[in-house]
């Protein structure tokens, strides 16, 4: 009989200091793209649930401690300070070789001892096997399965891992459905979940509507996976946005109906969810001004450009207010929109997720969106030299016109809003490309340059 059939009663060990794992995990977490304190250093792994999800394979939400953080959980059942992350573990054996770098490693110690473990989702089984478990609504422990009643997902469907997520990890299944796994997990209702399916509700058709979801309910409520409709034919605006510019081609006619499109989600948004007063620009140019006093502090090549980026929160207090706050996007650039056919489609409503939970559920001026995706064109035109900043402009305009057209006001006539929404992304690009990215840093620099200077 395999090893791996005695798990379930081994299980409640587990419960213990991580014995058996937190050794291999602590190694393993730093590696993963999606880990978060990649420049903190783990402190302490505590383990927050464990579920045997199916035999060979435990659901796992650990605790992960930096330097200055404590494990202790809060009050009201927030999970403790630190990062809270969502681990599916295969255990076997013998694990096939082509499992490759999806290893972990083997467990010498505890109840565990002789097996080894890997990252599960890079398993064919054992990821079938999930969708399964999607298939059937039901719970196991604290995890509850669910899924659109009137949409069938048919058995049998090979499943593929993608490469080139960031921050969570997605299966592509049969080219039918994609299901996202988010990797950091924070309570409450993912906004990746709550918007497509209010959207849905709305008849939007930009968005792909949810079929499927899984949650936990210990050690708090949260979501943890969310199935949909995969585009197989679709292609990402960043990579066509690419293509055009290796081409020599004009993007403007697609930008122009991006634009359109954006428009199109935002007034579904705003009639799916509550919508606020006027932007209340006082209190969101002292937040903006905070985090560049931060970000400056990082990144010393940001200092000489402060007094002149200032300026820009600094005449929203005197600014037109703008459209009134409602739920956004929250992270929108070209790699979170897909083209299918003459489509466009707007993916990925989790937001930025470094930021608080209560932050990306929260409402928000639209212009916030609109910035993010004219920062994308410039990223885009800075990707080969010598440097497109035309192109880049023109595609600007072409979505801004876009927009206007279908959402019935201008971007461009907000000038001073903005302005002020672009500065406070490409601040925010500065500190992600120094940390993460830093030949790409030369990319956000130019805007703050262009932003201090010319306020353009």
């Amino acid at each position: 009989m395999p090893k791996t059939a005695f798990l379930r009663p081994d299980l409640r060990r587990l419960a213990e200091p991580m014995e058996s794992l937190g050794g291999l995990l602590r190694e393993w977490l730093p590696r993963q793209r999606w880990f978060a304190g990649k420049d903190r250093p783990v402190t302490e792994l505590g383990l927050l649930s464990m579920t045997e999800l199916f035999p060979g394979c435990l659901h796992l939400l650990i605790h992960a401690g930096h330097a200055g953080h404590t494990g202790v959980p809060s009050p009201g059942g927030a999970p403790p300070a630190g990062d809270c992350y969502q681990l599916l573990l295969g255990v076997r054996e013998h694990p096939s070789p082509r499992l490759g770098r999806a290893l972990i490693g083997r467990v010498l110690e505890g109840p565990l001892a002789g097996l080894t473990v890997y990252d599960a989702l890079h398993d064919p089984r054992s990821a079938q096997l999930l969708l399964d478990r999607l298939r059937q609504p039901g719970t196991a422990g604290p995890l509850r399965f669910d899924c659109d009643p009137d949409q069938r997902v048919p058995a049998g469907l090979v499943p593929r891992l993608l490469d080139a997520e960031q921050s969570n990890s997605s299966l592509v299944y049969g080219d039918e459905y994609i299901l996202k796994v988010f990797r950091r997990i924070q309570p409450g209702v993912n906004p990746d979940l709550e918007v497509p399916g209010a959207l849905a509700r709305q008849g939007c058709h930009r968005v792909p509507a949810p079929v499927a979801w899984f949650q936990t309910r210990h050690p708090f409520k949260a979501t943890l996976g969310v199935l949909q409709p995969y585009l197989r034919d679709a292609s990402d605006g960043w990579t066509l946005g690419l293509n055009a510019l290796a081409a020599g081609d004009d993007f403007t006619v697609q930008a122009r109906a991006l634009g359109v499109a954006t428009a199109e989600v935002h007034l579904a948004l705003a009639s799916a969810f509550p919508v606020g007063g006027p932007g209340e620009n006082g209190r969101t140019a002292a937040a903006m001004t905070e985090r560049l006093d931060a970000a400056a502090h990082c990144v010393p090549a940001l200092q000489p450009f402060v007094p002149g980026l200032r300026t820009a929160f600094a005449a929203l207090t005197s600014c037109d207010p703008g459209p009134p706050a409602q739920r956004i996007h929250g992270d929108l650039h070209l790699g979170q929109v897909l083209r299918a056919g003459r489509e466009w489609f707007v993916i990925d409503f989790e937001g930025e997720p470094s930021r608080p939970l209560s932050e990306r559920r929260s409402a928000h001026s639209p212009v916030r969106d609109i910035a993010g995706m004219l920062r994308s064109f410039d990223y885009a035109a800075r990707q080969r030299r010598p440097w497109r900043p035309e192109w880049a402009r023109r595609c600007r305009e072409a979505y801004c016109a876009g927009y206007a057209a279908r959402a019935g006001w201008d971007p461009r006539k907000k000038h001073g809003l903005l302005r002020a929404y672009e500065t406070d992304r490409a601040v925010y690009e500065v500190l992600y490309e120094a940390r993460h990215r830093p030949d790409w840093l030369p990319v956000p620099m130019a805007a703050i340059e262009r932003l201090a200077v010319r306020g353009d």
